[in-house]
């Protein structure tokens, strides 16, 4: 009695050790987002690079990224979903290593998009880890909350601490940082976390399949995130839409004529899946067009550096992270899922209002910092019941390619959402200047009017969560 006692000790245990090993890669990989936007304008100093060069250094990662996902999804799903994290955390972080060496511009980028590689081998299967290691709803509440703590609270994180090594050290450590991390998880992984088992014969890989999406997908995303620095009618950002357009149609009818596809068709009938995917990329027009926006915003109107926007954004990440902590949870056992994300997409919008609404000169309190506060609240409400909808009826054996989905949704939404933030924020400041208004003041109007477009997508998301999740889950 007290061996078997033991041995489920230990076993819980080891679950938890390996649930902290997939946290440590989320949070690598998070935090090395923002460190790197950070960071950017040193690396253009040092490397001597041009604005349109510079790009290049998001923009690599980003398309290897989201276009591989998918494909690492699957893969993960036929050989084993442990195998994939381990292969994509070594190569993130041996990547790492590489940007922090690179002497040229066309090193970092390469180096970059060896990054996005691994991201996308590690992040497409985290989540299905997460739902298989712990099947049982409560406790796939909490590790839940431990995926969205470390989501959130890296991303802001991640400008404190590329600010403070920008200015201590220089650039280079922002890549070296990775290694330790990287490290400890692997190890972490290797000793705690088991093998998925696989049902049945190992299936060909749909190598046909893998080629269009990846290439509609790395399209699709170059021709968003160039249309944020550009404009969506210039000639590359038609040219990358259509083709994306293209190659996603003809990989629907291919994979509808495969025994073996990659993304069967069946996965898009799981409404719970595909609807919090979409009311994900509405919800991200506050989180991550909100939070470029206010970064911009506190920069011009506040003179913030680095240190004291990632500062600023404190209220949000610690919000976050009292959530995490079991209210959120706490919220979904009692109310249910659909209604905690509906609530929380409320005050999602809120704060975003609050934000589109601020005066010119407005100082960071008291309203900017209650935005953040409320907007923290929403966001720690949302995340979890978004999360667990997702995965909720998605079959086992299809955890990794649901993970890669929810994961792609996100990194697409992202893309698209900026893009248009910034492009609408464009489009009010230059209506202003053509008026006669000063171009400080212009610009400042157009963030705001940006935050404005944020709260319609938001609200756009509430009313589907409200209706389609609804009527899903009480079937």
């Amino acid at each position: 009695m007290i061996d078997a006692t033991i041995t489920v000790d230990r076993r819980i245990s080891s679950r938890i050790l390996g649930l902290a090993a997939v946290l440590l890669g989320q949070f690598m990989l998070v935090l090395d987002a923002t460190v790197v936007n950070v960071a950017l304008p040193s690396m253009q100093a040092d490397l001597r690079l041009s604005p349109a060069t510079l790009t290049w250094i998001t923009n690599a990662y980003m398309i290897a990224f989201g276009g591989l996902l998918l494909l690492f999804g699957r893969v993960g799903d036929s050989y084993g979903r442990k195998r994939v994290f381990q292969i994509g955390v070594g190569a993130f972080t041996l990547a790492s290593i590489a940007c922090g060496f690179a002497p040229s511009a066309f090193a970092l980028i390469a180096a970059r998009f060896a990054q996005g590689i691994g991201a996308a081998a590690a992040s497409s299967v985290i989540l299905a880890i997460i739902a298989t290691e712990f099947p049982r709803p409560a406790e796939r509440a909490t590790a839940m909350s431990g995926y969205m703590f470390v989501s959130v609270s890296g991303g802001s994180l991640g400008l404190f601490v590329g600010g403070l090594l920008t200015q201590v050290l220089s650039w280079h450590w922002i890549f070296w940082i990775n290694v330790p991390v990287g490290a400890i998880a692997l190890v972490l992984v290797q000793r705690h976390l088991r093998e998925t088992p696989r049902s049945g014969a190992r299936a060909p890989t749909d190598v046909l399949g893998a080629v269009l999406v990846t290439a509609a997908a790395m399209a699709a995303i170059y021709g968003v995130v160039e249309a944020g620095h550009s404009s969506w009618s210039a000639a590359p950002v038609r040219v990358a839409l259509a083709a994306a357009l293209a190659l996603t149609v003809v990989f629907f009818g291919v994979e509808a004529l495969r025994p073996n596809a990659l993304l069967p068709l069946r996965m898009l009938r799981i409404r719970s899946l595909v609807v919090t995917s979409v009311v994900r990329g509405f919800m991200t027009m506050a989180l991550y067009g909100g939070f470029f926006l206010a970064t911009l915003d506190m920069s011009r109107t506040l003179g913030f550096g680095p240190l004291s926007v990632g500062l600023a954004f404190l209220p949000q990440t610690l919000t976050v992270a009292a959530l995490s902590l079991g209210g959120s949870a706490w919220l979904v056992r009692h109310l249910g899922a659909v209604r905690t994300l509906v609530l929380g997409l409320g005050l999602v919008a809120v704060g975003a209002g609050i934000m589109a609404s601020l005066a010119l000169d407005a100082p960071y309190f008291p309203l900017r910092a209650t935005a953040h506060v409320v907007l923290g609240l929403g966001f720690g409400m949302s995340f979890l019941p978004l999360l667990t909808l997702a995965m909720s009826e998605v079959p086992p054996a299809d955890a990794g390619l649901g993970s890669a989905i929810v994961n792609l949704s996100l990194q697409l939404a992202a893309a698209v959402d900026v893009a248009v933030l910034v492009t609408a924020a464009s489009f009010r400041t230059r209506t202003l200047v053509a008026a006669g208004a000063a171009m400080h003041d212009a610009t400042v109007r157009g963030y705001r009017f940006a935050y404005a477009i944020a709260v319609v997508g938001v609200l756009v998301g509430l009313t589907l969560a409200a209706t389609l999740l609804r009527k899903s889950t009480e079937r």
